[in-house]
């Protein structure tokens, strides 16, 4: 009887123990990549503080946490870590590239990485345009060294060569003298051969307008070439100008948003509000970025932060999720410096938006409307 009696014990112990680490896994949604056979995760692991605010022993526990819990897509790009500097260029692909050394796991991973696009830093290249032939096919293969892997799930031109709106910037001022970027045939040709040699699969854009993104995917349609099937761009409760223009074409040539700065540098955890500066912040170390300071904005995270304590939800999980569920969106790309950032970034999937939620929300869009485009 004592034996059965341990037995039983033993047996209990055991489905306690699996009952809590059910619990304690996150339920992960995922979607299509444009119209592509790859299943990606809703929320997609941003990497671009590994090598400057992350260490590589620190990049290597969020990726295995971010993949225990379901999260097979990752994103990174040539120049990270961030802020862009020479000293630290390529340092977040070599990160990756060596945990899947270490772990043995690329396989398991949809790998994005991204080409820079015009540019005045003489390191990369010897500065000037990237998306030419020649240019475009190093930076691959610099890429493929660094990450450690024969292939790339997702190439992304990182930004436009050509002079348009991008990274905050207001009113478009259309220049007649600049014509000398790469023609987007030429582009999409040379990605073709890369995706002909099996050294990516799909190819992607970031930071691209509605007439940037119309025009690759009309060259794709007449001459054949390959589709973009996503596009990377800044996405949040204080900048939602996708929705005009882009949105429904993302919708409707299954070409959907990546969303990067879903939490605006953070603004929508509310770890700024009333003044705060948390040690080792990117505001508290990185001072030039202020993209979202202005008074408009202030006023419109404090009414949103205002919602979340109402309905008693996290503010950063509310402000997560509003953009997952957005039906322009693939996925979110979330980016965190600790653990703890990390795990409440991914169990946001796990939260729900009532209509009322979403209506009030709303309500504080047409109040302040894209304070922070």
């Amino acid at each position: 009887m004592t034996d059965i009696y341990s037995l039983l014990l033993i047996i209990q112990d055991v489905l306690k123990r699996l009952k809590k680490s059910k619990l304690n896994k996150t339920l992960m949604n995922y979607k299509k990549l444009g119209n592509t056979d790859l299943n990606v995760s809703t929320i997609c692991l941003g990497t671009m503080t590994w090598g400057e605010q992350n260490t590589q022993e620190e990049g290597f526990e969020q990726m295995d946490f971010a993949l225990d819990q379901g999260v097979n897509f990752w994103d990174t790009a040539e120049i990270y870590s961030i802020p862009m500097r020479e000293e630290t260029y390529g340092e977040t692909e070599r990160i990756i590239g060596n945990w899947f050394q270490k772990s043995n796991k690329r396989k398991e991973i949809i790998l994005a990485t991204k080409v820079c696009g015009n540019t005045s830093n003489k390191y990369i290249r010897g500065g000037g345009y990237n998306f030419g032939r020649k240019k475009i096919t190093e930076a691959l293969e610099e890429s493929l060294k660094r990450l450690k892997t024969d292939y790339i799930d997702l190439y992304q031109l990182h930004w436009p060569e050509r002079n348009t709106n991008f990274f905050g910037m207001h009113g478009y001022e259309h220049d007649e003298r600049d014509n000398d970027w790469t023609p987007f045939e030429e582009i999409l040709e040379s990605l073709n051969k890369f995706i002909n040699e099996g050294k990516i699969r799909y190819i992607g854009l970031s930071n691209e307008t509605a007439w940037g993104l119309s025009k690759f995917l009309e060259l794709s349609k007449l001459k054949k070439l390959p589709k973009m099937m996503s596009v990377q761009n800044p996405y949040n409760l204080l900048n939602r100008s996708y929705e005009v223009g882009l949105a429904e074409i993302s919708v409707r040539e299954q070409s959907g948003l990546l969303a990067y700065s879903p939490l605006a540098f953070g603004y929508l955890s509310g770890k700024y509000r009333n003044n705060n500066l948390p040690e080792k912040s990117r505001m508290k170390l990185f001072k030039d970025f202020t993209r979202y300071k202005n008074e408009n904005g202030q006023r419109a995270i404090e009414e949103y932060y205002k919602i979340s304590k109402k309905f008693n939800i996290d503010f950063t999980q509310m402000s997560l999720k509003f953009c997952e569920i957005q039906p322009f969106i693939t996925s979110v790309i979330i980016g965190a410096t600790t653990m703890e950032q990390l795990k409440t970034n991914i169990e946001s999937v796990n939260v729900s938006l009532t209509s009322e939620i979403i209506n009030e929300i709303n309500k504080i869009q047409k109040k302040y409307p894209n304070p922070c485009p």
